[in-house]
C-alpha cells in the first residue's frame, strides 16, 4: 500500500538535506515542534496544508514543486509513467500560433 504521507515525508527530508539544512533549522524556522517534524519525515504523522506550508516556506522551497515531486514518486510506484515538463520543440513550434495571445 501506497503512503502518501511517507512519501510527503521522504520529500521533505530530500528537500532539508539538498539545503544543507538541520531538522532543528526548519522546525525553528516553521515553528513547529522538532519532534513532530521528524515524525512527519518519517512518514508517522500526517501533516496538515498548514504545517505543509510552513515546512516549504523554511524550506525556501514553493509547496507546488514539494506535492509536485510527491506526485511523481506515487507514479512511479504506480507503476506509471512519469512524464517530462517540456514540451517537445516540435510540438511547441506546430501550436505556437494557437498559444499566441496578440
Amino acid at each position: 500500500m501506497i503512503l502518501v504521507r511517507q512519501e510527503i515525508g521522504d520529500v521533505l527530508r530530500d528537500f532539508r538535506l539538498q539545503k544543507g539544512r538541520t531538522l532543528r533549522q526548519v522546525a525553528g524556522k516553521a515553528s513547529v515542534a522538532l519532534g513532530y517534524l521528524s515524525e512527519v519525515e518519517r512518514g508517522q504523522k500526517e501533516a496538515s496544508s498548514e504545517i505543509l506550508a510552513s515546512v516549504a516556506d523554511a524550506l525556501d522551497v514553493p509547496i507546488s514543486m514539494i506535492m509536485r515531486e510527491v506526485g511523481d514518486r506515487i507514479a512511479v510506484l504506480e507503476g506509471l509513467e512519469v512524464f517530462s515538463d517540456v514540451v517537445p520543440d516540435d510540438f511547441a513550434t506546430a501550436i505556437e500560433p494557437e498559444l499566441s495571445l496578440h
